[in-house]
């Protein structure tokens, strides 16, 4: 497998993480969250000479989806998005365009996921996971083979994605991080929207704590 990430300069404060997941042997290309089509991604996708299979979002919001129908346009692949957050992406006070100096943007998904999809890029197996709380059709994709997570903006190295925005949930997000990927094997290697790379076990303590407060 190859996995490139390329930091996207979207007016967010820690830029976006967009990743591109490669068979090294079919070419066949996965693409996450293309916040933006920037030269470095360009580059990028010619170099590995991309047969692109899935355009993923984790979510709607603008600095995760700005690049994905220009993409589509050039290199074709399939725009996948949850179904909870298909509406978001047309629809610029949930995707929150305007909020990060955007005109507005108009995102047509081509399928709508459900928790435990199942994704396949060439041999490599990837589900679905629905973490509704940073939007409320957030998802994580998880590759148990490889252990490795891509969690969009629900978990981050040591915090959560805000909770203060359209469709969001403080509740939500929490209790989709305790139950849906606390769970995950300790040495799953966390790729997030934003920031650095973590670890399961390296996140776990956090929400073990918060759990203790809630029963005492």
């Amino acid at each position: 497998m190859i996995l490139k990430r390329i930091k996207v300069d979207v007016g967010t404060m820690l830029g976006e993480n967009c990743y591109i997941i490669q068979d090294e042997h079919t070419k066949e290309t996965m693409i996450i969250d293309p916040g933006c089509m920037t030269e470095e991604l360009r580059e990028m996708i010619e170099a590995l000479d991309v047969k692109l299979k899935y355009i993923l979002l984790t979510h709607c919001h603008a600095d995760h989806i700005n690049g994905a129908e220009q993409i589509k346009q050039e290199y074709g692949g399939k725009i996948l998005v949850h179904r909870e957050d298909a509406e978001g992406l047309q629809k610029p006070e949930i995707n929150l365009c305007y909020y990060i100096g955007l005109e507005n943007i108009s995102v047509k998904a081509d399928s709508r996921l459900n928790d435990g999809d199942l994704l396949h890029i060439d041999g490599m197996e990837f589900k679905v996971i629905y973490t509704p709380g940073h939007t409320n059709g957030s998802i994580c994709l998880y590759c148990e083979k490889e252990k490795l997570l891509f969690s969009g903006d629900t978990l981050f190295r040591g915090t959560w994605g805000r909770t203060d925005l359209p469709t969001s949930s403080f509740e939500n997000v929490i209790h989709s991080i305790t139950d849906r990927l606390m769970t995950l094997p300790e040495d799953t290697i966390v790729y997030p929207g934003h920031g650095k790379s973590t670890m399961i076990q390296e996140e776990k303590p956090i929400y073990l704590e918060m759990k203790q407060k809630e029963w005492e």
